[in-house]
């Protein structure tokens, strides 16, 4: 079945549920990938996207080889990898020598970094998310890559406009946002060095039944928990969406490397999303503090441009989180801190 409008559910049952929407294609990504030659290779595989970004790009090119790199220290995800034919490997991407050993896959979706525990680590903070680029760069000089970013490279901007565009030079608050800068310029630098065709993919706020910025706020007005709106204003997308238009991206690589911005297409509140939650559950959100005039905000025309808007729109997510938070499905644990302003994670 391929992901349509028409196709999505009204409810997510269970994690096994979840897991096959998520790794769905649509007739569009096939299309996309069919453009381009060659084994995907998905470095940092392990994270919360990568497991269900590998199943699409598996689904969507069955006739291909699909590798997930990572150091797999939770072999669960190896196992579930390994399930649906995604071939692994264990590589340590610290480890110089173990990246110039990897197979030179000519398509590479980039996905390692460290954002959570920033703030305890800078220096590995650093490292990896700039240092490693570096490394990964120099090693993948002669394939596509697209690299996983932020939003939260931009400046916070006016909540009453439409968001920073890709021409908005970066300039953020916070050394865990700086890393990210570093990131981008890493893979900027060797892609005009090597002419490496790439993208930068500044993805904010992906969203998963078990974690992102709607389960946050609806697992708060569930358990009576305060909401903060002073970072007031968000932009979402759901995650299989924002995993195909990674893997979309590589049939739209330039040379050098550019930005290209992620999310759902709306500006959204916290306090209404709040208040929608109240009214599912029956209860009213404890809100506090005060919306402030600015935020991390991202305009997506040039994404919406290429891929179209995404298939599943803000309206189905809030009833699928809802109901999933109702139900006390699993969470990941991991909030994504989307209230912080000052950068430290």
């Amino acid at each position: 079945m391929l992901l349509t409008r028409d196709t999505l559910p009204e409810t997510i049952p269970d994690i096994a549920a979840l897991d096959e929407l998520l790794c769905r294609p649509s007739q569009a990504l096939i299309d996309d990938l069919r453009k381009v030659d060659g084994d995907i290779m998905i470095l940092g595989v392990a994270g919360k996207m990568g497991p269900t970004l590998a199943g699409l790009a598996r689904r969507a090119l069955p006739d291909r080889k699909v590798i997930g790199v990572a150091r797999f220290s939770d072999t669960s995800v190896k196992d579930w990898l390994q399930a649906r034919g995604i071939e692994t490997i264990n590589c340590d991407l610290l480890d110089e020598t173990a990246i110039r050993r990897l197979p030179k896959s000519p398509n590479v979706i980039f996905m390692a970094g460290r954002k959570f525990g920033a703030e305890g680590d800078l220096s590995l903070t650093w490292a990896m998310n700039a240092h490693v680029p570096a490394l990964v760069a120099q090693a993948f000089a002669g394939s596509r890559i697209v690299a996983f970013s932020t939003g939260c490279v931009y400046p916070f901007v006016p909540v009453d406009g439409k968001g920073s565009d890709e021409a908005m030079a970066p300039n953020p608050p916070g050394e865990y946002a700086q890393s990210c800068v570093g990131r981008e310029r890493m893979f900027e630098y060797f892609s005009r060095k090597f002419s490496t065709p790439g993208r930068l993919f500044r993805l904010n706020y992906a969203i998963d039944m078990r974690y992102g910025v709607l389960h946050d706020i609806a697992t708060k007005v569930l358990t009576g928990k305060p909401i903060d709106v002073g970072l007031g204003h968000v932009n979402f997308i759901w995650q299989g969406d924002a995993s195909a238009q990674a893997l979309r991206c590589l049939a739209h690589c330039d040379t050098p490397t550019s930005p290209i911005n992620v999310s759902g297409h709306e500006i959204l509140t916290v306090r209404d999303l709040a208040d929608i939650f109240g009214e599912r559950f029956g209860r009213a959100p404890v809100i506090v503090g005060k919306e402030e005039p600015t935020a991390w905000l991202t305009n997506t025309s040039q994404a919406v441009k290429l891929f179209g808007e995404p298939v599943v729109d803000t309206d189905r997510l809030i009833t699928w989180t809802a109901d999933w938070v109702a139900r006390s499905m699993p969470s990941l644990g991991k909030p994504t801190k989307y209230e912080v302003r000052d950068g430290r994670y």
